[in-house]
């Protein structure tokens, strides 16, 4: 038996190591060959979906709540105390202190995760700016839209929190960070297809006995999971999906 385990393809760059000792250890307590999937961009994601080839999914929050609802995947675990906040900065270097002081038809550079753009524009909504204010730009990575906005290629930049704070500190003092999300809700999930729900109550005691071994612990701290995973209840899971859409309409 031969499963494909995919990671959302948002994760930092010093995490690929990690996924791979992760997948090395849900090989070895589950006995089964586990295939890692490690899509560079969310295009390439959403192609193994569509060709059904995924089994197991660690799913960004947006994702995770279209592949409940309309593919019927089942909620696995999701990590202890690590939640998908956004962050939106500028260059230190510009005159923009605060979120009021942006403009309508400011430069914004992004990268194509829909989830982090429709965060941010939800926090803009507050200084009355909509997305068809603003001037797009597409940026391949958080690094790539750092890069940009310390050269003044575009007046504000929007970031995952966890890829903005793995910055390093030289970067991040030639940046001026506009506004964080506090919503302490969204996280990412993992989700198992159906037709391996026999592997459900298997997967979800090696996840959330990782931190019960000295190996396990040093993974999680890899992946900067610190403490671990706990399984989702079906509130935490309704929770979820409803937060999604709200943030969707």
């Amino acid at each position: 038996m031969s499963v494909n385990f995919l990671i959302a393809p948002d994760f930092p760059p010093e995490y690929f190591a990690g996924w791979h000792f992760m997948n090395a250890r849900l090989q070895k307590m589950l006995d089964v060959n586990i295939h890692l999937l490690l899509p560079a961009n969310s295009t390439e994601e959403q192609k193994e979906i569509n060709q059904g080839r995924v089994d197991i999914i660690y799913a960004n929050p947006f994702d995770a709540a279209k592949l409940i609802r309309e593919l019927g995947y089942l909620a696995v675990v999701q990590p202890v105390n690590v939640y998908d906040e956004i962050v939106i900065a500028t260059s230190a270097n510009f005159p923009i202190k605060k979120l009021a002081d942006v403009r309508k038809g400011m430069t914004v550079l992004a990268t194509e995760y829909y989830d982090v753009k429709l965060l941010a524009l939800r926090l803009l909504e507050s200084v009355d700016i909509e997305e068809k204010d603003l001037i797009w730009k597409k940026s391949d990575s958080f690094a790539a839209i750092a890069n940009g906005l310390i050269k003044k290629r575009a007046h504000i930049g929007l970031f995952l929190a966890s890829a903005y704070k793995k910055l390093t500190n030289f970067t991040r003092s030639n940046l001026t960070t506009l506004i964080e999300s506090k919503i302490h809700d969204l996280h990412h999930v993992v989700l198992i297809h159906p037709r391996q729900v026999a592997m459900l109550e298997m997967l979800q005691r090696v996840f959330c006995t990782l931190n019960q071994s000295e190996d396990g612990q040093a993974i999680l701290n890899d992946l900067g999971l610190e403490e671990g995973f706990s399984i989702m209840s079906q509130e935490e899971i309704e929770l979820l999906i409803d937060i999604i859409e709200t943030l969707r309409d």
